[in-house]
């Protein structure tokens, strides 16, 4: 469910006669490359004096790999960057749109846009026809300016969403955060009741169903930061599917947190991956893994304290 803001709009949106400063793109990974796009829409706007609105879209899964935000996490993050607006299209209706149509109908006729602001390898509309260059004649056309932001690039590489997925499969959480501008990739809800194994083998956990199309980071143990009620908790944290305990078919993301023992159920947490310990293991017994997770603390302190977090 998406947060109760007034800030978000699902397909259709309301006229703004002062016209609006526009950042289009998919927004998927909001990494340093869409941060550009944005932070430059946002700056124009205020420049200005008008609002910024972020078009994004939800039912956008590409290739079965997941989306790395949801909706809700998205226009969360899109908040704090000091966006005014969000506008969140369902891309099935409109994937098929002639590039044509969708400048004139959205971009020109619904937002009403007086600043458009993409990347340079921006595509829209049926098949993906739609670029830049077609953006910037339509802009210009209409008396709508038109700012490309140019590739961004890390360690002569470009920033992509692509890339910032290559390092959650691999576990890479330090670079992946590099990629967002030292955000840290973060899974949230509420938390849900689990079988309370491992209350019983002394850690108890707060568990987070992962969305079906929400995109698995590797398998395996991490150093995690909680958010809860306005304050932030350490542990660590376990994603994947339990295989010594249960073996699901799920992935979730069950997280021992440190010194904390009071009853969360149905309670909204983040919880943020901050550094990968080990892949996901299957011990032999209950007893192999509770002396792992007895390690997995150790060094997860040690990492905080070298990290000056605890």
């Amino acid at each position: 469910m998406i947060k109760a803001i007034q800030k978000y709009y699902l397909d259709t949106l309301p006229y703004d006669r002062d016209g609006r400063v526009v950042a289009l793109g998919m927004f998927d990974g909001l990494h340093d490359g869409h941060l550009k796009i944005i932070n430059e829409a946002v700056s124009i706007a205020k420049r200005n004096g008008l609002k910024t609105l972020v078009q994004t879209f939800n039912n956008l899964s590409k290739k079965d790999t997941g989306i790395v935000y949801t909706t809700d996490e998205r226009i969360s993050i899109l908040e704090s960057l000091g966006v005014d607006e969000v506008l969140v299209l369902n891309f099935s209706d409109v994937k098929d749109m002639s590039p044509e149509d969708y400048l004139m109908r959205i971009v020109k006729m619904s937002m009403n846009s007086l600043y458009v602001v993409c990347g340079f390898d921006y595509t829209f509309g049926r098949e993906g026809k739609g670029d830049a260059k077609l953006l910037e004649a339509f802009c210009g056309d209409n008396m709508i300016e038109a700012i490309i932001t140019p590739e961004l690039q890390l360690d002569g590489r470009k920033i992509s969403t692509a890339w910032l997925k290559e390092a959650l499969s691999e576990g890479d959480i330090e670079l992946a955060a590099k990629l967002c501008s030292g955000r840290n990739f973060f899974y949230s809800g509420k938390v849900c009741k689990g079988k309370q194994m491992g209350r019983q083998m002394g850690f108890p956990t707060a568990n987070l169903n992962i969305p079906e199309d929400k995109f698995k980071v590797r398998r395996g143990v991490y150093v995690a930061k909680v958010l809860l009620g306005g304050k932030a908790y350490y542990g660590v944290a376990n994603v994947g599917r339990r295989p010594t305990l249960e073996d699901a078919t799920n992935d979730v993301i069950e997280t021992y947190i440190f010194s904390f023992d009071e009853d969360i159920y149905g309670a909204f947490i983040t919880t943020e991956l901050l550094h990968f310990l080990r892949p996901e293991s299957k011990f032999g017994s209950p007893d192999e893994l509770a002396h792992a997770v007895e390690l997995n603390k150790i060094e997860a302190k040690e990492y905080l304290k070298a990290q000056g977090l605890e």
